[in-house]
């Protein structure tokens, strides 16, 4: 098992270039499954996740692989409609393929889906929104067996702003004749990707953005060369990292615009920002302010910030207060940090944070947004910290030790 070894107290400096967002590529690479000409996504990170969605597509008959940051798909010969089950375990986002197998094939038998361990996350409501469509859902034996030989337009309303039943609901209805609406649509940035990945090959949707999307049905795709939208979440990592070491950064890529939220809060502490058309500019304070934290849906902050601005309360001078409201059980990385020195108590969905010093400790990643608040953590610590669990955090950040040792963090991989 690989582990990150930190030796903390060195100033996070320097620019960096960002790649593209795996909670963009992802469904991207389900996407492509609704034509059967090749598509070429661009700028794609080297993540965990998005090699098994590549093996997912594999096994479905697509053929996919990635050149540097160039995935291409040849979806042509696709033709099995069951996920293979040993890979839908390993990734949360194999249940993006459930909406685009229905529109291709009108069939689909898939498995829950696995990946981090941060609360329920049911798929109910992807479910209750593919049922409007006129899909036959059967659940058994820990599958799902669906039949979509009677798929219509309709109109979807989500009791929840789920990013992921927003995107599958999106993707099943471009075939279908017919215009479908989403309404409480998630707002997210990655959704506005994906309707700009489907126009550019083809389809009408409209909407991304903002809580009511429309999907105009078009009777076929075709192939597409398209660049994903740049990762906001690693670019707040990056962020938050030299927030907590007094660093200096540069953040190429970055879209101010997707990180309000996060950049009022990194302000907040103390922090001095500067965004323009090139990215986003950070220099943190000699003392870091407390912040209180509320996640929300987008556009508020971000859940999958939640961890590494509560890493960054543990340095601040002061008490703050997190709440978590996405997730029932997204606190895992408290009890780590506590290991290091925290003084953090937790009660239900909310965390208090009182502000001090952390030192090294052996600690372990428990998810991936919580690998990475270690991380940070270790950036900031006094002393040497070992992080077990690295493979948890390979899934969203390439190659996280080049990225900070680039910037001068004493991190290696072991």
């Amino acid at each position: 098992m690989e582990i990150f070894r930190i030796m903390g107290g060195k100033p996070i400096r320097g620019t960096i270039r960002i790649g593209g967002a795996k909670n963009a590529i992802l469904p991207l690479l389900a996407a492509s499954l609704l034509t059967e000409e090749p598509v070429c996504l661009t700028g794609c990170a080297a993540l965990s996740d998005v090699e098994n969605m590549i093996r997912i597509l594999g096994m479905l008959g697509a053929g996919a692989k990635m050149e540097d940051d160039v995935i291409t798909v040849n979806p042509a010969q696709a033709s099995r409609w069951e996920m293979p089950e040993h890979l839908s375990k390993l990734i949360r986002s194999s249940i993006f393929m459930l909406g685009p197998i229905l529109g291709r094939f009108r069939k689909a038998t898939v498995t829950y889906p696995g990946g981090c361990e941060i609360g329920l996350r049911p798929i109910d409501l992807h479910l209750k929104g593919l049922r409007a469509l006129g899909v036959r859902i059967r659940e058994a034996h820990g599958m799902i067996y669906c039949d979509g030989s009677h798929m219509h337009s309709g109109e979807i309303m989500l009791d929840f702003p789920s990013v992921g039943a927003t995107e599958n609901v999106m993707m099943a209805a471009v075939l279908i004749p017919g215009k479908t609406v989403i309404l409480n649509a998630a707002r997210e940035p990655e959704i506005t990707d994906l309707q700009e990945f489907i126009n550019s090959m083809g389809g009408c949707v409209s909407g991304a953005g903002t809580g009511m999307i429309v999907i105009d049905g078009v009777k076929k795709l075709r192939g597409t060369h398209y660049r994903v939208m740049p990762d906001r979440i690693v670019a707040g990592t990056l962020l938050t990292a030299a927030a907590m070491t007094g660093g200096d950064i540069a953040v190429r890529g970055a879209r101010a615009c997707d990180l309000d939220a996060v950049l009022d809060k990194l302000s907040a502490a103390g922090c001095e920002i500067i965004a323009d058309d090139e990215g986003i500019s950070l220099k943190g304070p000699e003392k870091l302010r407390p912040v209180d934290v509320s996640t929300q849906p987008y556009p508020g902050f971000p859940t999958d910030m939640q961890a590494q601005m509560l890493s960054m309360c543990c340095v601040a001078h002061g008490t703050s207060v997190i709440i978590e409201n996405v997730f029932e059980s997204r606190f895992a990385h408290a009890a780590q940090l506590i290991r290091m020195g925290a003084d953090i108590t937790v009660s239900h969905r909310a965390a208090i944070v009182r502000g001090g010093r952390l030192t090294g400790a052996r600690v372990c990643a428990k998810d991936l947004r919580g690998g990475a608040a270690l991380v940070l953590a270790g950036l900031a610590a006094e002393g040497a910290t070992e992080i077990q669990g690295v493979s948890l955090i390979d899934r969203g950040y390439e190659s996280l030790e080049k990225m900070l040792g680039g910037l001068g963090a004493d991190i290696t991989r072991i």
